[in-house]
């Protein structure tokens, strides 16, 4: 008998950094990046009935006028204060690779599922921003070698919040851990879910293997389908399934028209030379795509562009849980209008159709 899926679950990637997540000058709340703001966004996800919260996480910014992503809230401590201050939904940390110690990763995690009594996650980044890790004087390995290290990275975690404390040992190219100790170990059994969002072949028999969430962001409806059944499907032959949780950029407003023309909106004051350097850093020449192609990356940096009223808005939403995909992790203009707006006139709409995971 095959089991019964899990209803859509529905996240927001959240604007703990500056002008996050549309590469352009208009914003209209340039300061939701404070934790003040960030805080009230997640009371309205709670309250509406969202079930998790995404962290971007940044060193640096990315130039231009906005100097995008460039002020931001550390991802570790943000959830602290997001945890003391909901209670239902999941909250993540996002943590790269190269500059986090394993057992001090573990540590703080196990701490922050203490403090949510078992409502925290990691998103772990394998390093990608050259720039940024420069500034730390860490080399960024070869591409290949970035998956097997966090694969390594990913057993140590398992290692010191599953087995007894001080008796984890592990030896790698890597890695060295003697006695491992971690206590409290977290409360969420086995462990707190471990998120990765690489794409690359490598990227993807890594999640597959070690990973309990795949976050994916292909730009259209169709691409998403492909990509979530290959990471299910990789899954599967190793004895395991995966949650595939796609990003999507919302622009939802009472007319067709009116979100087509916040869509607009955004594009025609793209920051350029930010979303330039995004694409660099991303090792994509920009001269190879065209102008298309980058509004697109400025729009929602290259989350699947959903774009009209409550109810076309919903329909897609469905339309995405149809093609196999599990959740939507969710940008928008206007944070904390637009969360509650979704929790307004979109939540109803998905529970209707029979699609929305129950609340958290």
């Amino acid at each position: 008998m095959t089991a019964q899926r899990e209803g859509l679950r529905l996240g927001i990637f959240m604007p703990n950094c500056s002008y996050g997540t549309s590469i352009s000058t208009y914003k209209p709340d340039p300061e939701d990046w404070r934790i003040e703001r960030n805080r009230e966004i997640a009371a309205a996800a709670e309250g509406a009935g969202f079930h998790f919260l995404f962290p971007v996480s940044r060193w640096r910014g990315f130039g231009g006028e906005t100097n995008y992503l460039g002020t931001s809230i550390e991802t570790m401590t943000w959830a602290a204060s997001l945890l003391t201050t909901t209670k239902r939904i999941q909250v993540f940390s996002t943590v790269h690779i190269p500059a986090f110690n394993p057992l001090v990763a573990a540590k703080m995690g196990a701490s922050l599922d203490h403090i949510g009594n078992g409502r925290w996650g990691i998103n772990l980044v394998s390093g990608w921003n050259k720039a940024e890790f420069e500034m730390m004087g860490v080399e960024i390995l070869e591409h290949g070698d970035r998956y097997r290290r966090t694969a390594q990275f990913i057993e140590i975690l398992k290692g010191l919040w599953t087995e007894p404390p001080g008796s984890f040992d592990y030896e790698s190219d890597w890695y060295t851990i003697r006695g491992g100790y971690v206590s409290p170990q977290p409360v969420a059994k086995p462990h707190p879910p471990i998120v990765n969002a690489g794409s690359s072949d490598d990227a993807r028999e890594t999640v597959a293997r070690h990973c309990d969430w795949a976050f994916m962001s292909p730009p259209t409806l169709e691409t998403n389908a492909r990509v979530a059944a290959d990471f299910k499907a990789r899954a599967a032959r190793h004895g395991r399934s995966v949650r595939c949780v796609s990003a999507v950029y919302l622009v939802c407003r009472d007319t067709e028209a009116q979100a087509a023309a916040e869509r607009d909106r955004i594009v025609a004051q793209m920051d350029r030379p930010a979303a330039e350097n995004w694409c660099r850093e991303l090792g994509i020449e920009s001269g190879s795509f065209d102008d298309h192609t980058l509004e697109m990356i400025a729009l929602g940096a290259g989350a699947m562009p959903i774009v009209g009223d409550a109810e076309a808005v919903a329909e897609q939403l469905a339309r995405l849980y149809d093609a196999g995909v599990d959740g939507a992790l969710m940008s928008y203009p206007d944070y904390l209008a637009d969360t509650e707006r979704i929790g307004r006139d979109i939540v109803p709409r998905l529970r209707e159709r029979g699609v929305l995971s129950p609340r958290p």
